[in-house]
């Protein structure tokens, strides 16, 4: 791998973070998401634990190896100031290891998302942007704050061939292989969470699509253009971050 690879990654990676702030999708410096670098030893990058989100940079992004340790090189002189949280990333490896599809993972602790988790139906089929989840889902019980290894892999065998899993009692996790699908992926399963949380406290019965509509509608998320139209996406919620003081590709 070149530098100019990594530094790509790293600058997709802020952006993922500046853009889930912009979203409010955070959690104060708790939530991680994180990237996969290539090569055959399985290396990744994660957030420098203390830094907000909306202050993401490329620079601010850390090496870490499959369990946790941190190995960037600037470590080396100054420990403290690239520590990670190494338990926050246990959820994330699991997920990296297994699916290798799935370059970028994020997890978000967002209020319509942990209400949704909490709730036994999970995710409803009532909107077009639940509906691009229908059958596409996994869904994990909750264990506790995840720092026990073992979880892991049952964490794997719950997300199965999803990119999406509701963390029951907890929030929502999403991959996708490359940072465009992974932030498709978190916005429409955070709207459609936002958009049940609101149906539900109206208090009216809910309508549902039949079943030969909510098929159908899963299908069409994923029609010849769908790639085309998330990169489409992608490069239009860029702007919504740049020309900030801060550049997060610095």
């Amino acid at each position: 791998m070149n530098q100019t690879d990594e530094y790509s990654i790293r600058c997709d990676l802020a952006a993922l973070y500046r853009l889930a702030a912009h979203f409010r999708m955070t959690d104060l410096i708790d939530t991680h998401i994180t990237a996969k670098l290539p090569g055959e030893t399985p290396t990744f990058l994660i957030n420098r634990y203390g830094v907000l989100f909306e202050h993401m940079r490329a620079s601010d992004l850390v090496r870490i190896d499959h369990e946790g340790n941190v190995i960037d090189e600037r470590a080396a002189s100054d420990p403290a100031r690239f520590r990670v949280n190494a338990a926050g990333f246990n959820i994330h490896s699991a997920v990296h290891m297994a699916r290798h599809d799935l370059a970028f993972v994020l997890h978000t602790h967002t209020a319509a998302g942990i209400a949704v988790s909490a709730q036994e139906h999970g995710l409803l089929p009532i909107s077009q942007h639940a509906l691009k989840f229908y059958g596409k889902l996994g869904y994990h019980d909750y264990e506790g704050i995840a720092l026990n290894p073992e979880e892991k892999a049952r964490l794997v065998r719950d997300l199965g061939s999803h990119n999406a899993m509701v963390l029951r009692n907890h929030g929502l996790i999403v991959g996708g292989r490359t940072a465009a699908d992974a932030f498709h992926e978190i916005f429409f399963l955070e709207r459609a969470c936002q958009a049940q949380v609101a149906a539900m406290a109206g208090g009216s019965q809910l309508r549902f699509p039949p079943e030969s509509v909510r098929q159908l509608t899963a299908s069409q998320f994923e029609r010849d253009e769908s790639a085309e139209i998330r990169n489409l996406a992608w490069n239009a919620a860029l702007g919504l971050i740049e020309g900030g003081p801060i550049d997060y590709r610095s």
